[in-house]
């Protein structure tokens, strides 16, 4: 990939994307361009929004897809929809599967020399409580599998498709990927809400990874010639109860020391639910996140350590680095801040 390559990023403006953009301006390349929306906030790509080439439209859109890819070499397909609302189910299976099908058949059309695209551990299936989960973990129907891993997972067999026809491309499944971004989406709104005090932990854990090794070893996978191929990437395993009091102990707040029961997590989602109709806020705990933040799940990072001479972000300075984005952006009044790149 030269650096003046025809660069492609969807969603950029994103969580992901805005880290991708800024390592990829920071490592010389010159071509980008990237899909946004034309209510799509640009907080997050401030510091590099004149270097990119925008291209407004939406990855549903056929015709407006044709057009942004015609010419592109390398493809990067970070947009994707996140929920676990019941009603924004059907919107996500569409961006998520359908807009990924989308991509991938223009990328065959076109020739597009590679694609990269982001899926998700949620994409590996969780088959059960306690469960190692790697590249080779095999999709299993579950009542543990949320509506968002199951559009990642179809979204994810839209690529393997694409490399059967011949589409050179390969796939990084992130664990939980924390850094900062828009404090009131997502995992960063783990650190808001803890900020305001959260008495309250769930039994269960997961994998965790700094936003910024996501967007690093995507540009390392897009830069070597590895191919059909699919890279878990995890920085640790932590327990909830870990994370929240690491992220209270920077914030100076008090650690959660109340274990939510299964039965207390029934009556919190439905009063969640309440609350966000009432507010039209999205509630910070659903159904789905109740079913799957009471388990503990290990990912094995193995298989990326050895593709390239790479290592993780310690979990310690990712927290501390969110942090402190976030106070800056409450001094601030700010709804967001971003990290800087390392």
């Amino acid at each position: 990939m030269e650096k003046n390559s025809a660069i492609l990023v969807t969603g950029g403006t994103g969580f992901v994307g805005s880290y991708l953009l800024r390592y990829l301006v920071e490592y010389g390349y010159s071509n980008i361009f990237a899909l946004k929306r034309s209510s799509s906030p640009m907080d997050l790509v401030q510091p590099v929004a004149d270097k990119i080439q925008w291209l407004e439209g939406d990855i549903l859109d056929l015709p407006f897809l044709e057009e942004a890819l015609e010419g592109k070499e390398f493809v990067f397909h970070c947009a994707a929809v996140v929920s676990f609302k019941k009603n924004e189910h059907q919107k996500m299976m569409r961006i998520n599967e359908e807009g990924t099908a989308n991509l991938v058949n223009l990328c065959l059309f076109y020739a597009v020399k590679k694609l990269v695209h982001v899926s998700s551990i949620a994409a590996l299936g969780r088959a059960k409580d306690g469960a190692h989960i790697n590249e080779q973990t095999s999709w299993e129907n579950s009542d543990l599998n949320t509506n968002y891993a199951i559009s990642k997972f179809q979204s994810e067999v839209q690529v393997w498709r694409g490399i059967a026809e011949g589409l050179n491309a390969a796939i990084v499944n992130p664990s939980l990927i924390f850094g900062g971004g828009f404090w009131e989406k997502g995992t960063a709104q783990m650190v808001t809400t803890i900020d305001k005090g959260l008495s309250f932990y769930t039994k269960g854990g997961s994998g965790i990874v700094d936003v910024r090794d996501v967007a690093k070893y995507m540009i390392r996978l897009m830069e070597s010639d590895i191919s059909s191929q699919r890279y878990l990437l995890n920085g640790a395993n932590v327990t909830y109860l870990e994370l929240f009091s690491a992220i209270a102990k920077q914030l100076d707040r008090k650690t959660p020391s109340i274990e939510l029961k299964k039965w207390m997590q029934e009556i919190a989602w439905r009063v969640f639910w309440v609350w966000s109709k009432l507010t039209g806020k999205n509630p910070i705990f659903t159904k789905e996140t109740a079913m799957i933040t009471g388990k503990q799940f290990f990912y094995e990072n193995e298989k990326s350590l050895k593709a390239f001479d790479f290592s993780y972000t310690p979990l310690e300075e990712t927290i501390r680095d969110s942090t402190t984005a976030y106070q800056k952006a409450k001094s601030e009044r700010s709804n967001s801040s971003y990290l800087p790149l390392n």
